[in-house]
């Protein structure tokens, strides 16, 4: 079979042949349809993800961890837990029974790939309890992940949404699917203090933070009260970490800003996690909630892993 091929940590997946998966005792063979290519998939291949390990242990290696393909009988399904090496990134994968689920009728194989982006962007009432009518704050929302974020709040009834990136042109596409207020982070730490500050309004009830890093340590200490006065409670949710993998955080940031952090899986169990999939579901199906992919041929696996031109588009891989 054709495969999407790994051979050193850093390296570019080559277009190669790569012998095919063979089934063992409880496994499956999945045809592969559509696989996202993300972040996480690129910072595991580099050898910078704190779980590559896993993954790029023992080269060479497929990447990917998950997709759309077809069982044996057909049966268009989202899969994962495969079997390395045999990762996504190929004309076939193999996985164990039950590592997948029927994908919803109706909407392009594509499109389901990037529908898990949606699904952590719900954390914003999963993991910070948001409530129609608050201020949500999306750090870092000119990526795949910050834009779909910014159009999960504005159906989940925010009554305002600040957007922050680094590109004004892309900041107005922001703007242009829900944001109220936009921030160019590429500033002077003064000046990104101060533009935070400008934007809070009532203050921001809700942080989707896709970043970390340098903005996000710059707004906690902005959120400082200038006085005694005790700051508006402000849940930041952590995701992504673009901007830096650290920050600093000072004592006051936590102990007089009213700021409460929590982690993007806080309040996810499969309870949870199929609800939340099932109104990403309807949204997609009804046009509400609409993805914007960039799809490419297996064949044209390394020009594309280097592409830095998708701006706010998912790269897919079509096998």
């Amino acid at each position: 079979m054709k495969a999407a091929v790994l051979h050193e940590v850093g390296g570019v997946p080559r277009y190669e042949d790569f012998p095919d998966p063979v089934a063992g005792d409880g496994e499956v063979i999945i045809d592969v349809k559509a696989v996202a290519v993300e972040n996480v998939d690129k910072a595991i291949a580099a050898g910078t993800h704190y779980a590559g390990e896993k993954y790029v242990g023992r080269l060479p290696v497929i990447p990917a961890f998950d997709g759309i393909g077809a069982l044996p009988d057909g049966t268009l399904v989202g899969f994962g837990n495969i079997r390395l090496p045999y990762g996504a990134l190929a004309e076939k994968t193999v996985v164990p029974q039950g590592s997948y689920k029927p994908v919803p009728d109706g909407i392009d194989p594509a499109v389901v790939t990037v529908m898990a982006s949606a699904i952590t962007a719900m954390s914003v009432r999963t993991a910070a309890g948001f409530v129609p009518g608050e201020t949500v704050l999306v750090q870092g929302a000119t990526g795949v992940a910050g834009r779909l974020a910014v159009k999960v709040a504005r159906l989940l009834g925010a009554g305002r949404i600040v957007a922050t990136g680094r590109d004004d042109a892309q900041l107005r596409e922001v703007r242009a699917v829900g944001a109220d207020t936009v921030i160019n982070t590429a500033v002077s730490d003064e000046a990104l203090a101060q533009a935070y500050l400008d934007a809070r309004g009532d203050g921001y009830d809700v942080v989707l933070d896709y970043l970390w890093g340098r903005p996000s340590e710059i707004l906690l200490r902005a959120l400082v009260p200038r006085s005694f006065a005790f700051g508006k409670p402000t849940r930041v949710v952590q995701i992504g970490e673009s901007a830096g993998t650290e920050l600093a955080l000072s004592a006051s940031s936590l102990r007089t800003s009213g700021v409460e952090v929590y982690g993007a899986a806080k309040g996810f169990d499969a309870q949870t996690i199929d609800e939340v999939y099932q109104q990403v579901v309807t949204w997609t199906r009804s046009g509400e909630l609409t993805f914007d992919v960039e799809k490419v041929p297996l064949s044209d696996i390394e020009t594309a892993w280097r592409r830095t031109d998708l701006k706010g588009r998912r790269l897919v891989v079509m096998p």
